[in-house]
């Protein structure tokens, strides 16, 4: 579930040609975020709890 997230994340970041640790930084927020979440896929996630 993760890994799918953040491998289109880096994709997407890659596309745009952004730094190595522009991407580090990125994916690094989005773990925690995911991990704040409870583990639950941000897809799943509503507006009142972000």
């Amino acid at each position: 579930m993760q890994s799918r997230v953040l491998d289109q994340v880096r994709d997407k970041i890659r596309l745009k040609h952004l730094s190595i640790r522009t991407e580090q930084a990125y994916v690094d927020w989005i773990k925690r975020f995911i991990l704040f979440q409870h583990k639950r896929h941000p897809t799943e996630v509503g507006t009142s709890e972000i």
